[in-house]
């Protein structure tokens, strides 16, 4: 089992109410709400690995280099809260460090690599693994991993992590019209606001859509831009040609790294905690309580 840690800490944060804080009032809503998430896919789906994969860097540069405006806007957001008089107090930033040091005193693995992204450890490791991968996820761009023949799915919280969607081919099919490699084509043609991914304008996800299922890839779209007798309308053809310097580095920029150099780490799911004094001290200055000993208590099962 793999976790996007940052995906789910940040769910967690606006899933559990800010009310719940450390004896000395600092809110630990984040942390409390993710080791109950952690609680809750241990004890329902019995992982023998289990995996916080973290990001080391959240924009990574040689991305950036491919398309500017990745993420571009949440680096404008910061730096408007930096000159806003009115400043909201950021109160998950300070929960991190509490989160990373619990997942260690409990001795999950935490495995990032600088330079990359979440994403691309899981990728990474999705690819290494010899069996079955749950990765457990709130961002939908890691559906592309999904891969029934090695058996990579894709576990979506819908509500909390106690309604979880079971994303694999058949699914991505009927709700998207491709398989996992194929996501990764629709995302890029479609474009992400969220991402600063400007897509093709003009091509929709339907569209996107009946382009992959018509041409099979983005490669075989393409080839079909060149080819003057390939079922295109003319408006397709124009916006695709418009956007062909996009769609030369989007692929690198959208699909996840499957190479990043991790150093060794034990993926085993602990049955008691590795480092208990240090969890006890952590338990008592943050408050972490009945959330916590869920967690504790899951392990052994």
């Amino acid at each position: 089992m793999l976790l996007d840690t940052a995906s789910l800490y940040f769910r967690a944060y606006f899933g559990v109410p800010e009310s719940v804080k450390a004896p000395d009032g600092t809110p630990v809503n984040a942390v409390r709400g993710l080791l109950d998430f952690i609680a809750r896919l241990v004890q329902d789906h019995r992982p023998d690995d289990l995996v916080a994969c973290m990001d080391a860097d959240w924009r990574p540069q040689w991305r950036v280099a491919l398309i500017p405006s990745y993420k571009a806007h949440r680096v404008a957001e910061e730096v408007a809260d930096e000159v806003d008089e009115e400043e909201v107090p950021d109160t998950l930033s300070p929960q991190v460090p509490v989160i990373e040091q619990v997942l260690d005193a409990i001795g999950i693995a935490r495995v990032g690599a600088a330079g990359y992204e979440a994403d691309d450890v899981i990728g990474t490791l999705a690819v290494r693994a010899t069996g079955p991968v749950d990765v457990v996820t709130g961002d939908r761009d890691l559906y592309q991993l999904v891969d029934d023949r090695r058996g990579v799915r894709v576990l979506y919280p819908v509500k909390g992590v106690g309604t979880l969607q079971a994303v694999d081919e058949s699914w991505l099919k009927e709700k998207y019209g491709v398989d996992g490699p194929g996501y990764a084509d629709l995302a890029l043609l479609r474009g992400d606001p969220s991402d600063g991914l400007p897509g093709v304008p003009g091509v929709g996800e339907k569209t996107a859509a009946k382009l992959l299922a018509s041409f099979g890839d983005l490669a075989g779209i393409m080839a079909a831009v060149d080819d003057p007798a390939a079922r295109l309308t003319p408006a397709q053809r124009q916006r695709l040609t418009s956007a062909r310097s996009y769609l030369t580095v989007a692929p690198k920029v959208v699909r996840v790294a499957t190479d990043v150099p991790l150093a060794p780490f034990d993926a085993a799911l602990p049955s008691a905690p590795r480092d208990p004094e240090t969890l006890e001290a952590l338990a008592g200055r943050w408050g972490l309580g009945g959330s916590l000993q869920r967690l504790l208590s899951a392990l052994p099962q």
